[in-house]
């Protein structure tokens, strides 16, 4: 009986152990589980994540897009100045078509579209 009573404390014993070490694991588990996700969100959203690294890209992209259109932009600007400086037929050209200016003699003539009111 005495054995009996010592294997029934005994089986108790190492019933609450085993309680205790599953309850210890799944505390672990749950630790490392919450751990990892948060590596994987800042890995992926965080400050230096994947996607400010994606957007970054985009954003560089788009800048040097923007930086290429001004480059032509300058050059052309650049050409329209020389032809200011030297050409002096474009100058004559740009006159009349801009600012309707004409020679001794010359009739201009200016065009007013109607509007269709239907």
């Amino acid at each position: 009986m005495i054995k009996n009573r010592n294997s029934k404390i005994a089986k108790r014993k190492s019933s609450k152990q085993l309680h205790k070490t599953d309850t210890q694991k799944r505390v672990i588990r749950t630790i490392l589980v919450i751990g990892a996700l948060s590596l994987i969100i800042i890995f992926f959203f965080g400050d230096h994540g994947l996607y400010q690294l994606y957007t970054l890209k985009k954003e560089r992209v788009q800048i040097q897009n923007q930086i290429n259109n001004l480059r032509k932009e300058k050059i052309e600007l650049e050409n329209e100045k020389t032809k200011l400086q030297t050409d002096y037929k474009y100058i004559e050209e740009l006159a009349r078509e801009k600012y309707r200016m004409a020679k001794k003699g010359e009739k201009v003539f200016k065009v007013i579209e109607r509007k269709n009111d239907y």
